[in-house]
């Protein structure tokens, strides 16, 4: 029995903020967006929970709130929202061809990569326990929520250091722990945390335990690799900076990627190295990573894509 292959004007592959941002003004362009939420639908955003920066919400929201309301919004300009998982791509042009759950097959006229990145942890049982309640992967989305109090930071890179000096301007004391004795951060970030003077660094330094009342964080456990002497330390706020990976592995051998498989758009636009294919959000930004810079480069992958049609369809009828 042959497959049924379904065609589609512009397909997107992704739900965050990034992925509904472009349903919607895809949707407004009647491109009839098809749009596969992932294995997670709403993104990084559904595990996080006040959002206190995202324009519009005065009082804040919380993450899956938000998602859903992006969510809504698509659906009401049209998108058709499909719970799957896009399992092989096929970016051979002019018409690509994308395999959804290993059995349904798609081709489409344009496709908008919206998969994010995902935040490394540290794998500690406690991380997730108190993920949202103490402990963050964003120090731009939570430091403002640890004001005036101690706080924790683990990275050696220039992520880390940036998230530092940020957290510093906020709280009380930042300890920063470094798992080897010297940073991995460019010098001129190291001297930024260097000459901060309520960042406290502690080199050669593991995290063993996340320590918390069964409610928030109240402390860390850490251990020093030289001296093999444990501690711990009190803090309010625990922040991993140690990366992000990008969801990108799917693409690999077809679209370019730097070193660490951030996806590569030309200069000022989402358009990758094939016609037809737009990256947005975290997929294509490791600078920035925030909702509302995802939000805003779905828009630009949209409003490509709907130009890239049209101008197609003007080639055809001359």
């Amino acid at each position: 029995m042959s497959q049924e292959i379904e065609h589609v004007h512009c397909l997107i592959i992704g739900s965050g903020p990034a992925g509904y941002t472009a349903a919607i003004y895809a949707a407004r362009a009647d491109l009839k967006p098809v749009l596969y939420t992932g294995i997670v639908p709403g993104g990084q955003l559904t595990e996080t929970t006040d959002v206190d920066n995202f324009p519009g919400y005065p009082q804040g929201i919380m993450g899956p709130e938000m998602m859903e309301d992006f969510r809504k919004q698509a659906e009401r300009f049209g998108t058709e929202i499909r719970f799957g998982y896009v399992t092989s791509v096929y970016f051979s042009g002019p018409v690509h061809k994308v395999i959804i759950d290993e059995n349904k097959t798609i081709t489409a006229d344009t496709v908008i990569i919206a998969t994010g990145a995902t935040a490394r942890w540290l794998g500690l049982e406690s991380e997730q326990k108190y993920n949202g309640f103490g402990v963050s992967a964003c120090a731009v989305c939570d430091g403002f929520f640890f004001k005036g109090q101690d706080v924790a930071i683990v990275g050696a890179g220039d992520t880390a250091a940036e998230e530092a000096t940020y957290l510093a301007k906020l709280c009380n004391k930042v300890h920063m722990f470094v798992r080897r004795d010297e940073f991995r951060a460019s010098k001129a970030m190291q001297h930024r945390v260097l000459n901060t003077s309520n960042i406290e660094i502690h080199y050669n330094t593991e995290t063993q335990e996340i320590l918390g009342d069964g409610k928030v964080v109240t402390g860390v456990r850490i251990l020093n690799n030289q001296t093999q002497v444990e501690r711990v330390v009190d803090v309010t706020g625990f922040f991993v900076a140690i990366g992000h990976t990008p969801n990108t592995t799917l693409f690999k051998g077809m679209l370019d990627m730097d070193e660490t498989g951030y996806l590569i758009t030309k200069p000022n636009s989402t358009q990758t190295n094939i016609e037809g294919i737009f990256a947005c959000g975290d997929a294509q930004d490791k600078i920035f990573r925030q909702a509302v810079t995802a939000a805003g480069t779905g828009c630009m992958a949209a409003l490509e894509a709907e130009r890239y049609l049209a101008a197609k369809e003007d080639t055809v009828s001359v």
